[in-house]
């Protein structure tokens, strides 16, 4: 019984901090993603004669 509850322990203990690492992840993933994305429309605009920011 106390490897069980050891273990539910350790779970509650370091869950929180799993589950903020992953979100953090995930939304350091999208937004390079959209980062990138935006440099990417910017420098197609600004390539092809258009110079959105003077």
């Amino acid at each position: 019984m106390n490897v069980s509850s050891d273990t539910r322990n350790a779970l509650d203990k370091y869950l929180p901090m799993l589950l903020g690492l992953l979100v953090a992840l995930l939304v350091g993933k999208a937004l390079r993603k959209t980062l990138w994305g935006l440099f990417g429309v910017y420098m197609a605009l600004h390539y092809s004669g258009m110079h959105p920011f003077g």
